[in-house]
């Protein structure tokens, strides 16, 4: 027997049965219909069933003489609410976070008041109640200590590629509902400035990326992202890659490399971002640290006799904040996703040293353009020096890896050596030719790489017979050894784009 309950209207009529219907409902079991003033109970054996499309509640039998399902169409109708989407938990926390911030501020700034305006004995009273308590309330505070350690330890995650471990607190799948609505965002605020299909730089990019991925498909977090490329007219120089594919391409970028090879490396650091959820990971850390130093906050609008300091500690306490843990923290990462970006390169048999010699070019670039020097520590990305010496340091793995992947030899030039007599060589001829003043200096052109030229040297560089996995096609050296020579000679530092910067591998949550 089967027991289903509906709650109804009082003294509504559930449904009304035809003649047909009845007759073969003679036969036994019978459907048996209880009406009461809170609820209807209808008792049918096996064959009888009830569907819903939603709004209205059918009934289906079947009897012996008539071996066809029988339907009777309720009177009742169930009015239902349209399916109600919940916004991604990232999304949500976002919302959130200036919430919080004003909450600990109006709770802090509340309880200063209220101090305040106690009594003088009622404020020693309290004193000495703390006071005699004091061991209470400091084993209170180790626990809940112990409780939020725990509770962290319990979301510590392990890196996909490089085995690190991290504390995630965002889920991947809750991030990548959070990057869909961020490509979404990106889409509508550079429709404008899309480059189209047929433009030579968007399918240079497109070759790259796909070279790259077929090179790299052994990898499971490569082959799970559908990868698409979008190349962004504008003059800065910087690209990024979200969580769910999406390349993003400014032609500054593209006209600050000099060859394939760089942006092989480019590219492979900002998709090592995404494969390895550094967008999750950064924004984990920064909903983990917002939510300790709401505590912070607080104190500070709680002991502050003023507003006006209130605010000023506030100020140091975001700044603090931010120089302890979140710059630290992304120049971590950044460094991680230029070895693991290099790693790529190197399977898509790129020349992997022309990565050190694009941070070099990067470098002089500031300096012509006067972009200020900060030091590392007050940035987010790390130094363009410290960045080309640590790639050196890695370049004798990823030749390692690059030749384990049976890619072409490379040619017994190494562009670092190349590119360091060729600025040699400009230096020179910059003492010897007359100065015409500071102001001519500045306004003396630089030499450049021009986007029309990019996409022959891709095309040459990508056409290459296949191979078999994990390295299915072995990537020929992009020029000879002597043309090379002259390659660098000709573009060794490249043009300042306008208002550009330094690269700036932007994330998910940036």
């Amino acid at each position: 027997m089967v027991l289903l309950s509906f709650s109804l209207i009082r003294s509504a009529r559930f449904c009304s049965r035809p003649v047909n219907l009845t007759r073969n409902l003679l036969q036994k079991p019978p459907i048996t219909c209880k009406r009461t003033t809170q609820s209807v109970y209808l008792r049918a054996a096996p064959p009888v069933s009830f569907y819903t499309n939603g709004r209205t509640v059918c009934l289906r039998t079947t009897s012996l003489l008539h071996p066809a399902p029988v339907l009777t169409r309720c009177r009742l109708h169930f009015h239902t609410s349209a399916h109600v989407r919940a916004l991604p938990m990232p999304l949500l926390w976002l919302l959130l976070k200036p919430l919080q911030k004003l909450t600990a501020i109006i709770l802090g700034r509340s309880i200063r008041k209220w101090w305040v305006a106690l009594p003088a004995n009622r404020r020693q009273l309290m004193r000495e109640w703390a006071w005699q308590r004091r061991w209470y309330l400091a084993a209170g505070a180790g626990v809940t200590i112990v409780i939020v350690v725990l509770l962290l330890l319990t979301h510590l995650d392990e890196s996909p590629l490089t085995g690190r471990t991290r504390l995630l607190v965002v889920g991947r799948e809750k991030y990548m509902e959070l990057a869909a609505l961020m490509s979404e965002a990106y889409m509508e605020e550079f429709k404008e400035l899309m480059v189209p299909a047929s433009d030579p730089r968007q399918q240079a990019v497109e070759m790259v990326v796909q070279h790259m991925v077929k090179r790299n498909e052994d990898i499971p977090e490569v082959c799970d992202v559908h990868w698409t490329v979008h190349v962004v007219q504008s003059p800065d120089v910087n690209a990024f890659v979200l969580p769910n594919g999406k390349v993003f391409m400014f032609t500054g970028m593209l006209e600050a490399v000099a060859d394939v090879h760089q942006l092989a490396v480019i590219l492979g650091h900002e998709m090592a971002h995404a494969l390895l959820g550094h967008g999750a990971e950064q924004a984990s850390l920064s909903h983990v640290v917002d939510l300790l130093s709401l505590i912070l906050l607080m104190a500070i609008w709680a002991v502050c006799p003023q507003d006006s300091l209130a605010l000023l500690g506030q100020w140091v306490q975001k700044k603090v904040t931010e120089l302890m843990f979140d710059r630290p923290y992304s120049r971590k990462l950044e460094a991680e996703a230029d070895e693991v970006g290099l790693q790529l390169a190197a399977k898509a048999c790129a020349d992997v040293r022309a990565g050190p010699v694009f941070w070099q070019q990067m470098e002089i670039r500031d300096q012509l353009t006067g972009e200020p020097d900060l030091p590392e520590w007050l940035s987010t990305h790390p130094s363009h020096r410290n960045r080309y010496t640590q790639m050196d340091r890695l370049i004798p793995q990823a030749l390692e890896l690059r030749e384990s992947c049976v890619c072409p030899a490379l040619p017994a030039t190494d562009p670092r050596a190349v590119f360091s007599q060729s600025v040699k060589v400009l230096l020179e001829n910059a003492k010897n030719q007359p100065r015409g003043g500071p102001e001519g200096a500045q306004k003396r052109p630089l030499p450049r790489i021009t986007a029309s030229s990019l996409p022959s040297g891709l095309s040459a560089a990508l056409l290459a017979p296949t191979a078999p996995p994990p390295c299915p096609a072995p990537l020929p050296p992009a020029s000879t050894e002597d043309s090379q020579e002259s390659k660098v000679s000709e573009v060794d530092v490249p043009a300042p784009a306008e208002g550009g910067g330094s690269m700036q591998g932007r994330q998910s949550t940036s």
